[in-house]
């Protein structure tokens, strides 16, 4: 039933991806490579997962916040939340994704542990 609701989940996303606009697109494409970054580093220097993952949203949220203010600062723009918006679940959903992967391996591991 689990597999079920996976897969009729993302089918209903990429149906409906062609609805969200390229900005959005971009701005998400930003928040998973800010993420990226702000995880690879802190999980590099401390090993901690947890620090990791809120390090990834962070370091997106900043990136956010750091281009919609550079964005509010030109003529005819404003401070768009619904572009942050994108940039942090782009950050979002590369932290969780990548916290998933690492308890998904750890779990493996142990399996095959006990398997022994």
């Amino acid at each position: 039933m689990k597999k079920l609701a996976v897969v009729l989940f993302f089918t209903l996303s990429i149906t409906n991806a062609q609805d969200i606009p390229k900005d959005k697109q971009l701005h998400f494409a930003a928040g998973i490579l800010s993420s990226s970054v702000g995880y690879d580093y802190v999980y590099s220097k401390t090993k901690d997962r947890k620090k990791a993952f809120a390090a990834g949203i962070l370091a997106s949220l900043l990136a956010g916040v750091a281009k919609e203010t550079y964005d509010s600062t030109q003529p005819n723009n404003i401070f768009d939340t619904k572009d942050l918006a994108a940039t942090a679940l782009g950050g979002l959903t590369l932290s969780i994704t990548i916290d998933v992967g690492d308890l998904l391996k750890k779990k493996k591991k142990k399996n095959k542990k006990n398997k022994k």
